[in-house]
C-alpha cells in the first residue's frame, strides 16, 4: 500500500509539472512584429501581451489601439481549461475562454454577452522565440473579418 502512494504521489507530480512546463511557454512579454503581420482594416491591434502567473490562474494584459487609434487597455485572469473567465477593459467582449490545445498551441474565445465575438488560434514557433494568433471575428457592424498577427517574446 505504502509503494502504491508513493508511486501515485510521483505520476502526480510528474502530471503538474508537465501542465506547468506546458503553460511556461506562453509566459512573459509578446510584441507585435507588423512586418510579419496581417491585420484585418478597421479592427483592433493589439501591441503587447503580456503572460504571467497569477496565483494558481493566468493573467493576460493587452495593450494596444482601437480603430480609431485610440489606445487600448484589457486585462483577463483565468485558467487554459475552456472555461468562461471575465475579461475587463474591452468594451467588445465580457469574457474570455482558453483551451490548452498542447503546450504550443492555445484556443481563445471572446464573448459579449453570451454570443461569441471572436475566436483565436496562438502558436508559439517550435524554438519559441514568436507567436502566430490568428483571428477569425465579427466587428461591431456584423461583417466578418481575420487577421493573423505575429509576435516576438521579449
Amino acid at each position: 500500500m505504502k509503494a502504491r502512494t508513493v508511486l501515485l504521489t510521483l505520476v502526480l507530480c510528474f502530471v503538474a509539472g508537465i501542465v506547468c512546463f506546458a503553460s511556461d511557454i506562453q509566459m512573459g512579454t509578446w510584441k507585435l512584429n507588423e512586418a510579419k503581420s496581417k491585420i484585418a482594416a478597421g479592427t483592433p491591434k493589439n501591441s503587447t501581451v503580456v503572460y504571467e502567473a497569477a496565483g494558481d490562474s493566468i493573467k493576460v494584459t493587452i495593450d494596444g489601439n482601437a480603430p480609431d487609434g485610440t489606445a487600448t487597455h484589457s486585462e483577463w485572469t483565468g485558467k487554459f481549461d475552456g472555461k468562461d473567465y471575465p475579461s475587463t477593459g474591452n468594451p467588445n467582449e465580457d469574457t474570455r475562454a482558453v483551451k490548452q490545445i498542447d503546450d504550443h498551441t492555445l484556443h481563445v474565445t471572446s464573448k459579449k454577452g453570451g454570443k461569441v465575438i471572436l475566436t483565436a488560434h496562438v502558436v508559439v514557433a517550435a524554438d519559441g522565440k514568436s507567436r502566430t494568433v490568428t483571428v477569425n471575428g465579427t466587428d461591431a457592424q456584423g461583417k466578418k473579418y481575420k487577421s493573423t498577427a505575429v509576435y516576438d517574446k521579449q
